[in-house]
């Protein structure tokens, strides 16, 4: 049996664009990507912190070193420029996968920097 089960989050990340004209998707700076294990074209679910919304879209390449968390196309309408999002990915898991995962987490300061990186532990 597979679980879905929190693979990577990026808590506290600040929206710097909301573009509804665009295509829609989440538009993230790729170094973020790389640090907590994410993909273009993965789908995440996004919280808004702000408000409590909660949506799905995927994501799209950001300029790298660019600090971008640009909501795009029709979830646009759903946050405002400097609002706290907490953006999961998640995976499915079997039990044996599950008992050696340890999610990325990456704690974000408002200028989208990384303040400090951890792991969760399993649960038994």
């Amino acid at each position: 049996m597979l679980r879905k089960v929190l693979h990577s989050k990026l808590h506290m990340a600040a929206v710097t664009a909301a573009r509804p004209e665009y295509v829609g998707s989440i538009t993230l700076d790729p170094e973020l990507l790389e640090q907590c294990g994410m993909r273009v074209s993965d789908a995440v679910e996004i919280a808004n912190c702000r408000t409590g919304e909660r949506f799905e879209t995927y994501i799209f390449r950001g300029e790298r070193g660019a600090r971008q968390v640009e909501v795009n196309g029709a979830a646009a309408h759903l946050v405002e420029v400097g609002d706290r999002l907490i953006i999961m990915h998640y995976a499915l898991l079997n039990d044996a996968q599950y008992a050696d995962h340890r999610p990325r987490v990456l704690v974000m300061r408002p200028d989208n920097t990384v303040e400090r990186a951890l792991r969760y532990e399993p649960g038994p």
